[in-house]
């Protein structure tokens, strides 16, 4: 049996990912800085930095799901060269590493698949944004790039979802007034949740969608207008 390697699967969306892959009764390999805290028999994990240590050998893998993001919200004249750098890092050049490492492997598999992540911001123009939507424009330009350089053997996406409710974004969701708010600024009233996220992915991961690649898939709740903190 193949198997899903996830990046970041230790909380928010790639430990949902994992969740879900096992509840499908498959394989899964996490790669993170911290434990998922998922015991199950079908799990591997491996804990250590992507952007810095060695990446393990992994065997019979047939997707890779990057998950590692970050939320840096600052004015522009706030923020630092530093930031840009560790935001690019984080996003950009831990996905590279880890396509590099995996990818002839993969290659070996039918319906073979590679899963970034991206953001609403990078398309909408949000204040406070610059840092991690010029990353997050940069993981969207490597999808639809490996997207074409990669074909007919792996497909490559992205997923770019709104504020979602997880670990990461607590700093901003840090009362009901606040949620409220975010929530009625998209058109279905309400914020989406890591489980919206990650069914996305189990689709873009499946056969139902050996038809997908290089493509920027939204899951936004409808969001339209700027979201203002």
């Amino acid at each position: 049996m193949s198997r899903v390697l996830v990046i970041g699967g230790s909380r928010g969306i790639g430990n949902n990912v994992i969740k879900e892959q096992l509840a499908n009764g498959d394989e899964c390999v996490n790669i993170s800085r911290n434990s998922s805290g998922i015991s199950n028999n079908l799990l591997q994990e491996f804990n250590l930095d992507v952007t810095k240590d060695d990446l393990p050998d992994v065997d019979n893998i047939r997707s890779i799901v990057y998950c590692p993001g970050s939320i840096i919200l600052k004015p522009f004249g706030q923020i630092t060269e530093d930031d840009y750098k560790n935001d690019f890092e984080i996003n950009v050049l831990g996905a590279v590493r880890c396509i590099k490492k995996y990818i002839n492997e993969i290659k070996t598999h039918e319906n073979a698949s590679i899963d970034l992540f991206s953001k609403v911001a990078v398309n909408q123009g949000m204040p406070f944004h610059s840092s991690v939507s010029v990353s997050k424009a940069g993981v969207e330009g490597l999808s639809k790039t490996l997207a074409a350089e990669f074909a007919p053997k792996v497909r490559v996406n992205c997923v770019a979802p709104t504020l979602t409710k997880t670990d990461l974004a607590s700093r901003i969701l840090r009362n009901e007034r606040i949620e409220e708010n975010i929530a009625n600024k998209h058109p279905l009233k309400r914020i989406c949740e890591a489980q919206d996220i990650s069914s996305m992915v189990t689709f873009l991961i499946s056969e139902k969608s050996k038809n997908i690649t290089g493509q920027i898939l939204r899951v936004d709740a409808g969001y339209i207008r700027p979201l203002v903190f």
